[in-house]
């Protein structure tokens, strides 16, 4: 499964400047070719230093590592859910995405203004909050219209549950509380899935930051917005777009000698992606060999037939059998055959929760 986070923001806060970096980022492996899909999404690799080993290890003819895909919503501006600016064109565009990556200014620069006159993250924040409220006010409001009379008539239980739950989703949005937020029992999130409201989505915060701050990692700004995050329980990312743009023109060893004399260990972006994982639940398993090494993302606590079921439905409907070893393990024994040997490899049935880190070889028939 592919990753997928949309990138929101007011005009002139480094949203743009992010994403140039994202799409000229050039850490994938030469045999899985960078993707720009259409102007407003790029692709990049998960960063994964197990990945790495195997592929020493095993000497594979490729390597395909799990990707991450950003797409990038015009900056938005007040009204933008009423047809203001660009940003309505490509609010449609995030319904799909699985996170929202909303991108503050927390940085003062007086050849860069700002569309609101002055710099203020907890005001842009709740602008960009307010219209994509607004955006899934307007889908509600629609739905409602349309089902609640024949709801009402037919006393149909079905469709009467559905707008008993729209309407708390509404009124939860017209006091400017985003949805996700609320607490919802299952059958109300199964009922709001389908919609893909914007509000419903994790968010993280980035504070894009000048160079002189990102080694501080804090300034006057990001300490405002990290306090607002608290109230959502949201993550914030503090980073430079500036130097991100700069690392993505860089071979990797020069990358890694930038980062060391910054004196930061993972650059902005790698830990937007991680923070993204952890946040949405997700892990990774591995399938090696000599023709292959490929890294699978899943959502914690599938089961190996369903894992089974990622890299194909036939390998899911025929699925016997999973042999699998730790990547630890295989880490410390430097050989399968050793892994073997002491008794660290497993045949799991289909049952099995699959592990972060797993190295797995599905047995199927069909």
């Amino acid at each position: 499964m592919s990753l997928k986070a949309g990138i929101v923001g007011l005009p002139n806060v480094g949203k743009s400047t992010l994403f140039n970096a994202i799409t000229k980022k050039n850490i994938l492996a030469a045999n899985y070719p960078f993707a720009t899909i259409d102007p407003n999404v790029g692709v990049v690799t998960v960063p994964d230093k197990r990945l790495e080993f195997l592929e020493n290890l095993y000497l594979p003819k490729s390597v395909v590592p799990t990707t991450f895909e950003f797409t990038d919503i015009a900056g938005l501006v007040k009204g933008a859910s009423k047809g203001e600016g660009l940003g309505n064109k490509f609010l449609s565009h995030i319904r799909e995405v699985d996170a929202i990556v909303e991108v503050v200014r927390c940085f003062k620069e007086e050849n860069i203004i700002h569309v609101e006159g002055g710099i203020d993250p907890i005001r842009d924040i709740e602008i960009i909050n307010l219209e994509l409220i607004l955006a899934d006010l307007e889908i509600i409001e629609n739905r409602i219209d349309k089902i609640a009379k024949k709801a009402e008539t037919t006393k149909d239980k079905v469709a009467l549950k559905e707008v008993e739950t729209l309407k708390k989703a509404k009124e939860a949005l017209l006091n400017n509380q985003a949805l996700r937020l609320i607490s919802f029992e299952e059958e109300e999130l199964v009922i709001l899935k389908p919609f893909n409201f914007i509000t419903l989505k994790p968010m993280i915060y980035v504070a894009n930051v000048l160079e002189d701050d990102i080694v501080l990692g804090e300034n006057e700004y990001t300490k405002q917005v990290v306090q607002y995050a608290s109230q959502e329980r949201a993550n914030v990312i503090v980073m430079c777009a500036k130097i991100e743009s700069e690392l993505a023109e860089l071979e990797e060893n020069a990358k890694k000698e930038f980062l060391k004399d910054l004196g930061i260990s993972n650059s902005g972006l790698d830990k937007l992606i991680f923070a993204t994982y952890d946040l949405l639940g997700l892990q990774t398993f591995f399938t090696a060999g000599s023709d292959e090494v490929k890294a699978w993302t899943f959502k914690k606590g599938t089961n190996a037939k369903k894992c089974a079921g990622l890299i194909h439905s036939d390998i899911e409907r025929g699925f016997i059998k999973a042999e699998v070893m730790k990547f630890s393990d295989l880490e410390e024994l430097k050989d399968e055959k050793k892994v073997q040997e002491a008794g660290k490899l497993n045949l799991e049935g289909k049952e099995y929760t699959m592990q972060d880190g797993d190295i797995v070889y599905f047995r199927f028939n069909v």
